[in-house]
């Protein structure tokens, strides 16, 4: 797993060992961020949540194609540690916090405090419903505003509803069993 763009592009990604963390595919990130690209015009200067980050892939990503900043969310030790090794062998530690916690209990304590996000990546264990669980706790959380782009990663099978609360999937894609959705509250002026 490598970064595939930006400051950092080319350069190799630390994993958690074993079968726990499934990070995402080259491909599918490539695919992920030229969407993204093409919706946000610029991701310089903008603020990053990861949710079950696992290895960081994406938030790295995102800080490497210019994001101000990324703040990590994961209940595993190993995972965080991980991430914070990626982070620091990146040069990238000082724009990058690391949160270990349950994700719904990690929001709830940053909802209290933390400015919103322009874009949130959550990538939960696939078929546990966990990506819909999050989703909900976001759509009504100080975290995100109208602008906050949300994409979720998840199993194809698990077709994310059109809406959940007053968050709107604007678009899915499909990479093989991997789905990418993505949301934003209200209804998306640019999109149907």
């Amino acid at each position: 797993m490598r970064v595939i763009g930006g400051s950092a592009r080319g350069r190799r990604l630390a994993t958690p060992k074993g079968a726990r963390v499934r990070p995402t595919a080259d491909r599918v990130k490539e695919a992920l961020f030229s969407i993204l690209a093409s919706h946000l015009g610029s991701f310089t200067g903008l603020r990053v949540l990861d949710v079950c980050a696992g290895s960081g892939n994406l938030g790295i990503e995102a800080l490497s194609r210019g994001c101000s900043e990324a703040l990590f969310i994961d209940n595993h030790r190993e995972s965080a540690d991980t991430i914070r090794q990626n982070l620091l062998q990146l040069g990238l530690s000082e724009r990058g916090q690391v949160v270990i916690k349950e994700a719904t209990n990690a929001l709830t304590g940053l909802a209290r405090h933390s400015e919103p996000f322009h874009l949130v990546f959550m990538d939960p264990p696939y078929r546990l419903g966990l990506a819909e669980s999050i989703l909900k706790h976001l759509e009504s959380s100080p975290l995100i505003t109208e602008e906050t782009v949300i994409v979720a990663e998840s199993a194809v099978e698990e077709d994310l509803p059109g809406e959940i609360g007053s968050l709107t999937r604007f678009d899915r894609r499909i990479y093989g069993d991997t789905a990418l959705s993505f949301f934003q509250k209200g209804e998306p002026a640019d999109h149907a």
